[in-house]
């Protein structure tokens, strides 16, 4: 019988636990084993993992699937670019990636779609034993992270959240300094994710004013979030650092939100400004739901705030503006402006440039791989990423970012909802560990992965 058999039929469901990998996956593994990754959703992101995972060692890609044919079309190339055998495709239909989960022996699955696709088809492919690692996204329920927590443990098949941010090396210097206590004991966070999305929630494919069917790429599907919801839509990006940092769901837990909106008029400037658009416009006359800035405050377990910030709508240069600050010192550091103050070791009130702190202190990983990961996509972190995916998949190791940590990170989309909804009432954060986060110790970045 076949490992896919075998957790189908429930033999190891009852085995899955939140504290790491059944013994059962632990017996005889094969550090040189070959492993079958399979896609679905092969968009631009989606094509981004395609051609990181084709370059390692000791994986085949047997099929994918996606329902477009411009999709298709450019990731058959990815693999005839690079010598490898023709994949099989599944596109007939919204739900063809159930026969792909059925019917191909994968050992793995990368879910790349749009958002409302990412919980049922990682319910689907944990159902069918297959080790799942999802892309970023937030929830539309609270009850939806349940399901994947639950299905997690009934089957004993792993899920790994793709937060690709965590593998910055400026946020793995800055992860070695929390943990070498630069910073003292920690107080407070900030983070978030602050990127002009107007060309991309309007975009007919050349420049022009477009979103829904007619539209292209990401404009199809994300800008209706804008249109019918009003909550932190991405958090991930901002937050999934700060969480490996505070150790979340391993010694701490995140226990409260209450979030704040500014008024929505950013997306009808871009529209009325627009050379195809203007005060006449049909979509001039839309009431954008989504506030321009949203704003929540997170507390923990340990006594510390994080603020995060969500902010799509407005001109602005790229950020996830963090800051990690303790008793002894802080540092805040992004792509554009980095810098750190240590008491005792910084002139008084004068900020350090960052960089020879996060020189120091770069990470084991980035010294040993950076090289190689360099052509990785988002300045390599995505190489890590994928890596590690596969070679948890390989091993059939809990990955390091779990199922858990990506049921918080995705509930905050709804509470953030529902407090924005009531004037920025506390939302409690469920605990999804159910109480095993006391016990948890921190794995990310520790090892190999």
């Amino acid at each position: 019988m076949d490992r896919k058999t075998f957790i189908r039929n429930g033999t190891i469901a009852t085995a899955g636990t939140i504290l790491g990998a059944p013994s059962i996956l632990r017996a005889g593994q094969k550090l040189d084993k070959t492993v079958r990754i399979g896609f679905v959703g092969t968009g631009l992101r989606g094509r981004n993992h395609v051609n990181n995972i084709l370059d390692l060692d000791g994986v085949e890609c047997p099929a994918f699937c996606d329902i477009d044919p411009e999709a298709v079309k450019l990731t058959n190339g990815i693999f005839k670019e690079k010598g490898k055998e023709a994949p099989k495709v599944y596109s007939a239909h919204e739900r063809s990636f159930e026969e792909m989960l059925e019917n191909e022996d994968l050992d793995g699955v990368i879910v790349a779609t749009n958002w409302k696709w990412h919980s049922p088809i990682c319910l689907k492919a944990m159902e069918e034993g297959v080790y799942v690692g999802t892309e970023v996204s937030g929830a539309f329920s609270v009850d939806e992270c349940w399901d994947l927590v639950n299905t997690h443990q009934e089957t004993g098949t792993h899920l790994m959240f793709l937060e690709n941010v965590c593998y910055r090396r400026d946020v793995m210097a800055v992860l070695n300094m929390v943990r070498d206590d630069v910073f003292g004991e920690l107080l407070h966070f900030r983070g978030g994710y602050l990127h002009d999305l107007r060309a991309i929630k309007f975009n007919d494919g050349d420049g022009g004013l477009a979103y829904g069917e007619e539209s292209y790429g990401e404009a199809r599907w994300r800008t209706n979030h804008s249109k019918h919801r009003n909550a932190d839509l991405y958090p991930t990006h901002g937050l999934g650092p700060i969480g490996v940092m505070a150790d979340m769901n391993r010694g701490n837990r995140l226990t409260s939100i209450s979030s704040f909106a500014t008024k929505s008029r950013s997306l009808k400037n871009y529209i009325d400004k627009h050379p195809d658009g203007g005060e006449d416009h049909p979509y001039s006359k839309i009431n954008w739901e989504l506030g321009d800035i949203v704003t929540s405050t997170i507390t923990t377990a340990r006594g510390e705030t994080i603020i995060l910030t969500h902010d799509t709508n407005t001109p602005r240069p790229y950020s996830l503006g963090f800051r990690v600050q303790g008793v002894d010192g802080l540092t805040d550091f992004d792509y554009y402006s980095r810098r750190v103050y240590v008491e005792g070791t910084s002139d008084p009130h004068r900020w350090d440039k960052a960089q020879e702190w996060f020189d120091k202190y770069d990470h084991h990983l980035w010294e040993k791989y950076g090289e190689i990961a360099r052509g990785g996509g988002h300045g390599g972190m995505d190489y890590f990423l994928d890596r590690a995916f596969v070679e948890s998949v390989r091993q059939e190791l809990p990955p390091v970012l779990d199922v858990y940590d990506g049921a918080v990170l995705r509930a905050i989309t709804p509470l953030s909802e529902v407090s924005i909804q009531n004037g920025g009432a506390p939302q409690a954060i469920p605990d999804f560990t159910e109480g095993k986060w006391i016990s948890r110790k921190p794995v990310f970045g520790l090892g190999n992965l």
